[in-house]
């Protein structure tokens, strides 16, 4: 075999010369925010309330499988059954074994060279005349086998910037999966307090409107003989109609939770089994985990996922501004060529190829512009990441607002409520002692049930501010291995 030719050596000297060259920066990782607070002003550490009080504590991280400090066994499997036939979570998870796979095509392709094989047979006929000689031509077969091997060194760092971008890609689809399961756990605890607190609404609605219904016949009675003007059983019975109302679309809004609770498991409502929930399943958390800022820039899937976006735009612009310099590829090729097929594995007909390719852009319109849009791809990025944080911080100062002014809310409901009831005994211990009439203590029992209506929707709430809170930190039930 020949020497290997010295211009060929120059070549990849100054190929790699060439490479050495820096394209762009190393990435940085955005800063984490340096605010301590939410909230301009500081946050309760504990919020108050008839029902119980919460405590906000911060923590490293917060549990993982967060829901079960709701105490509901029902919800605990509703979610573990969730979280293992959503199809929603199954497209997520096909996401990210397609962007898996093609990170490892990039990377198999870097660091092993391409094999081909090839083998023909080609019939044809030539003449002597390109060659300055007279005749009339032959035809003959030419039978071909051969191995090639062709490997493209990565100077530049094109292919590196974009096995690099493949890497952010798949992070992103890592960080979006578990943002899925996260929003997935709180859609479903959040479904499930809202049955419990319709379930509730339509109880008290009940009770309000068979008492409202006994009131409006005594007031017939006492119309009967004379003692009521009918002024009264009519607006009595305009009451009675509106609380009978307001029933259809409180149970329209109970089945559609049920069916919403059902379709966030995988299942068809008409099939599925959903749990009756109450609001007496569900116990407030008495303590309430809570990130610093900085540390929830690291936890909340969304902003890790706006950050490997970032870093997908900084590969990218990389491997632009890298496409301005050579790229170097090797060949080599072993084969056979012969007349006849019998002779085509024979010593003579052995022929063999080496040789390296080095390409250069001299000249293209396009590349600037390329860079450009890269640069400002990569800017938008930046942008967008910085809006994911704020929102992030934006989310968390409202649920620690909510969690403050909504136990004030409750606490003075549960006062209302306990008052009302106070006001039933009362009604109910003079009617015994013929003090007052049945009405009186009909009055007594409907405000009793107006301020229970307003009490367990406070209940609830509660209950979902916590949910909020939950989400609104990133507490993921499980991280997507990386």
């Amino acid at each position: 075999m020949p020497r290997f030719p010295s211009s060929l050596t120059a070549v990849l000297a100054a190929a790699a010369l060439a490479g050495c060259a820096s394209t762009t920066a190393p990435f940085t990782r955005p800063a984490a925010p340096t605010v301590q607070s939410y909230t301009p002003t500081a946050n309760e550490a504990t919020a108050p309330a008839a029902s119980g009080a919460q405590r906000i504590i911060v923590v490293q991280a917060p549990e993982s499988a967060w829901w079960r400090a709701l105490q509901s066994p029902d919800l605990d499997d509703l979610i573990e059954q969730a979280l293992k036939a959503s199809p929603t979570l199954a497209a997520a998870q096909a996401l990210l074994t397609q962007a898996q796979a093609r990170q490892q095509a990039q990377a198999d392709s870097m660091q092993m060279p391409q094999v081909d094989a090839g083998l023909g047979m080609q019939q044809q006929r030539a003449t002597g005349a390109s060659q300055g000689q007279e005749g009339t031509g032959r035809e003959f077969g030419l039978y071909s086998a051969s191995v090639g091997v062709r490997y493209q060194f990565d100077l530049s760092g094109v292919q590196g910037h974009t096995l690099q971008q493949l890497a952010d890609r798949t992070a992103w689809r890592r960080h979006e999966l578990d943002a899925a399961r996260l929003m997935l756990a709180g859609q479903i605890a959040q479904a499930a307090i809202t049955r419990a607190r319709l379930a509730a609404q339509v109880e008290a609605s009940d009770a309000l409107l068979s008492g409202q219904l006994r009131q409006l016949h005594l007031a017939h009675e006492r119309q009967r003989l004379g003692q009521a003007l009918p002024d009264e059983a009519l607006a009595l019975a305009t009451q009675a109609e509106q609380t009978r109302a307001s029933l259809p679309p409180l149970r329209r809004q109970l089945q559609q939770t049920e069916h919403l609770l059902a379709l966030l498991c995988g299942q068809a409502p008409g099939t599925a089994q959903v749990p009756a929930f109450v609001l007496a399943d569900f116990t407030l958390p008495a303590e309430l985990p809570l990130l610093v800022p900085s540390a929830l820039v690291r936890q909340r899937p969304d902003i890790q996922a706006s950050e490997a976006l970032l870093h997908a735009a900084h590969a990218e612009h990389g491997a632009a501004v890298a496409r301005r310099y050579p790229q170097l590829t090797l060949s080599a090729s072993l084969g056979s060529q012969a007349l006849a097929a019998g002779a085509l594995f024979g010593g003579a007909s052995a022929v063999w190829a080496l040789g390296a390719q080095l390409s250069a852009p001299l000249f293209n319109a396009a590349q600037p512009s390329e860079e450009q849009a890269a640069m400002a791809a990569l800017d938008a990025a930046s942008a967008n990441y910085q809006s994911v944080v704020l929102q992030a911080l934006r989310e968390v100062a409202d649920v620690l607002r909510a969690i403050e002014h909504d136990a004030q809310t409750e606490q003075a409901l549960m006062s209302a409520d306990a008052s009302a009831r106070q006001s039933v005994q009362l009604a109910e211990e003079r009617l015994r002692l013929g003090a007052v009439s049945e009405v009186q203590l009909l009055i007594a029992q409907q405000q009793a049930q107006q301020s229970a209506l307003q009490r367990v929707a406070a209940q609830a709430q509660r209950l979902s501010d916590s949910v909020a809170l939950y989400q609104a930190i990133g507490a993921t039930s499980a991280r997507t291995p990386g």
